[in-house]
């Protein structure tokens, strides 16, 4: 296994508040895969993975409000070279967005390694019953939430890779959620403004060789739901 990483520099155009950077780098992002053939036809298959996760820009800013005329880096990830590739010259010909532009991307390759601890950076957004999100005050059940996460984790391998998975246990040996409260991510939709709830984790994988893949999966494809709006971008700790 492999997942591919471009570091995009950015140029903000305009001021951009943290709580509004994930649905600017999601829309940059969309368009620039709408411009090309190949990746329009993944953009518009709403209901299949993507594949593909992304973190908000860095470094991050006190007053939450990154500047214009500032440069700033954002993380993509996904375990697709092809896709990586043509998204990395996409994104630097998207010159007319009106918040940010992408001036350079460097692309570095990541082998799998050992996942001794793996950490989401952005809310892990994870659907419960009635099409609610997961919330420890509103569901608080632990051991629902890994089966969630660990059943999405699979899927996302299964339809990648053309192979089932055998798991003899849940992936996640320990998972600790570091928010009091639930986190959003706020998104737009025409004039409409919305949000995902979600909650970031520390987890501790267990060590056998299919929990491995997933915390790995989780790090080239993102934890969770919503991956393509800034959910569930992770980093881990390990051996390489």
């Amino acid at each position: 296994m492999q997942y591919f990483e471009l570091i995009c520099t950015a140029y903000l155009k305009e001021d951009i508040a943290f709580q509004n950077s994930f649905d600017a780098i999601s829309k940059y992002v969309s368009f620039s895969m709408a411009q090309t053939p190949r990746l329009q036809k993944l953009h518009n298959q709403e209901r299949r993975f993507k594949y593909y996760t992304f973190g908000s820009f860095f470094p991050v800013e006190k007053e939450k409000i990154y500047k214009k005329g500032t440069l700033y880096k954002f993380t993509l990830r996904s375990l697709d070279e092809n896709f990586i590739d043509t998204l990395a010259q996409a994104l630097t010909q998207n010159t007319n967005n009106p918040h940010f532009l992408v001036v350079e991307t460097q692309k570095r390759k990541i082998k799998e390694f050992f996942v001794s601890e793996l950490y989401s950076v952005t809310p892990v957004v994870v659907s419960s019953e009635r099409g609610l999100f997961w919330t420890l005050d509103r569901d608080g059940d632990i051991v629902k939430l890994q089966r969630l996460l660990h059943d999405n984790l699979e899927k996302k391998y299964n339809d990648f890779y053309g192979e089932k998975l055998q798991p003899l246990q849940n992936f996640i040996q320990l998972l600790e959620i570091k928010n009091q409260k639930p986190q959003k991510i706020w998104t737009k939709k025409g004039d409409k403004e919305f949000f995902f709830l979600g909650n970031k984790f520390k987890i501790i994988p267990n060590e056998d060789e299919v929990s491995q893949k997933l915390a790995f999966m989780a790090l080239g494809a993102g934890l969770g739901e919503k991956n393509s709006f800034g959910g569930g971008f992770c980093v881990a700790k390990g051996m390489k």
